[in-house]
């Protein structure tokens, strides 16, 4: 699997940076999604492991923080195509995908209904042999760019049994949207449905089943979350070790300060601890463990914390340089605030941890 991490982290210095640096920020970069499935790493994300994934978005995330979200929002739209969807829906998505000749989004969140996935509003109303959907999603990834989303909207009822998910093409009649701009630019952005017609073949998995299909793919991508927060981290680590080897004052290297010195390895025992929680919860998935609840909600907690923490620690030791535009621990800090927040926010994987740990109890 080191080979998967190595190859990420090369690729995403040499190759996906340059391509990063020529796009829009925050904007949907088509060439570069293209650039990850010519040099095959999209094939991961449709055809690999759960561990490979997490390998992939650690190295690309110490590489290159762009392509790692290009290639996380193109498996996060596309996986419950590729998980659920019908054979024709299937073939005639999943290659373009992982070429990345076509881009996917991931349409769950809406303006009333974020952490609490099971209320969302977003209705499916029967008409003829199909649907047609009426709402707004918002916090939607590649958005409105994307060339198809999963989308989950209400099909009946209320509460988590009453939802179902759908493969929606973004050029879709009554389909429009807006890019959000975001504390870190990412492709994200509004979409609003007005009696959008899906055929019932568009349905993902099961009617009224399309929570399960909701949460079987953030089992999957939540500890890979933690895998994009240990890469930041480990990028942040190796910052901070370089520049206090250098830099002196009062006639010694800042790490031979034990309070620096200190930091650092509590800093670098926590990424660690974040890599072998991401890993133990891929482990379970890629074993069959279903639901991998409790792994994933760990894996995504303790590693987008000590991620935080760590680029936090390493641009205090760094200084005031490190607040300056351009500077890769500003382009960190600003990065990984989001992961605590998206795909459950850390006081919910808390609430998750917890509800598996009563039901383990009896």
């Amino acid at each position: 699997m080191a080979d998967v991490l190595d190859r990420a982290h090369r690729l995403g210095h040499e190759v996906f940076a340059p391509i990063a640096a020529k796009g829009d920020p925050g904007r949907l970069n088509r060439p570069l999604v293209r650039a990850l499935g010519e040099h095959g790493l999209l094939e991961f994300v449709f055809a690999g492991s759960a561990v490979e994934l997490c390998e992939l978005r650690e190295g690309l995330a110490h590489g290159c923080t762009e392509a790692e979200t290009a290639l996380a929002l193109q498996g996060l739209g596309g996986y419950p195509i590729l998980s659920r969807g019908r054979p024709a829906v299937r073939d005639a998505w999943i290659p373009r995908l992982s070429s990345g000749d076509a881009v996917a989004g991931f349409a769950l969140s809406e303006p009333d209904a974020g952490s609490d996935a099971a209320s969302l509003e977003l209705q499916a109303k029967r008409d003829r042999d199909g649907f047609r959907l009426t709402g707004t999603k918002i916090w939607i990834s590649n958005a409105p760019e994307a060339d198809v989303y999963s989308v989950f909207a209400r099909t009946s009822e209320t509460g988590a049994k009453g939802v179902t998910a759908f493969a929606v093409p973004g050029d879709s009649e009554g389909l429009s949207g807006a890019h959000l701009d975001l504390l870190a630019p990412h492709p994200i952005g509004r979409l609003d449905f007005d009696g959008v017609r899906v055929e019932a073949d568009q349905v993902l998995g099961d009617l009224d089943g399309g929570f399960a299909v909701a949460m079987d793919t953030l089992d999957l991508f939540r500890p890979s979350v933690g895998a994009f927060a240990v890469g930041m981290a480990q990028a942040a680590l190796d910052a901070a070790v370089a520049y206090t080897q250098e830099r002196e004052a009062f006639g010694k290297p800042l790490a031979q300060f034990q309070a620096v010195s200190h930091q650092l390895a509590e800093v670098a025992t926590e990424i660690q601890a974040a890599r072998l929680l991401v890993r133990e919860a891929a482990t379970q998935y890629d074993a069959g463990v279903r639901p991998v609840r409790k792994a994933s909600a760990m894996a995504k907690l303790f590693a987008t914390e000590a991620a935080q923490r760590a680029v936090d620690v390493a641009i205090q030791l760094h200084g005031a340089r490190a607040l300056q535009k351009g500077h890769l621990l500003e382009h960190l800090y600003r990065e990984v605030r989001a992961p605590r927040i998206y795909e459950g926010a850390s006081e919910v994987q808390r609430e998750i941890i917890a509800r598996e740990l009563f039901k383990e109890a009896g």
